[in-house]
């Protein structure tokens, strides 16, 4: 962080999008297999940001956000990186666009690939992209079989 707090009042909506997706997905894993890709805008736990100390006051690594990341996994839902990495730290998606914060890897990870136990089953290596260029975003992503 930059030492200063950030705008938190768009949290409360965050929470009820994560809250309606979660709701979502639950009834299609009945279905069969399903992953959830993309930005989820939070750090889970202190290993998955470069600065935890500072941040723990942010949108982004916030309590209330990081339960329902918690919520995922606490039903079921694999983090497919974690699983596979559970004590990597230094591995991040996202770096703010100055400060030379990603050549310094000063950064977060908040895009994942999360996956029904069964989907889990499936999934060969989960990876991030670090070295591709072109947004403050790398790709993340998994080899299934």
């Amino acid at each position: 962080g930059s030492g200063r707090e950030r705008d938190n009042s768009r949290v409360p909506y965050k929470l009820d999008f994560y809250r309606a997706v979660f709701d979502r997905v639950e009834r299609l894993r009945r279905r069969g297999p399903v992953f959830v890709a993309g930005d989820y805008n939070t750090a889970h736990e202190a290993i998955d940001l470069a600065r935890p100390k500072g941040n723990v006051k942010n949108s982004g690594f916030l309590p209330e956000e990081r339960d329902e990341i918690s919520r995922w996994l606490d039903a079921g839902w694999v983090d497919t990186f974690r699983a596979r990495h559970p004590e990597a730290p230094g591995h991040y998606t996202w770096w703010r666009q100055f400060g030379g914060a990603r050549e310094r890897n000063v950064g977060w990870r908040i895009d994942y690939v999360l996956a029904s136990p069964s989907a889990d089953k499936r999934v060969q290596r989960a990876f991030i992209w670090p070295q591709a260029t072109g947004s403050d975003h790398c790709p993340v992503g998994v080899d299934i079989a």
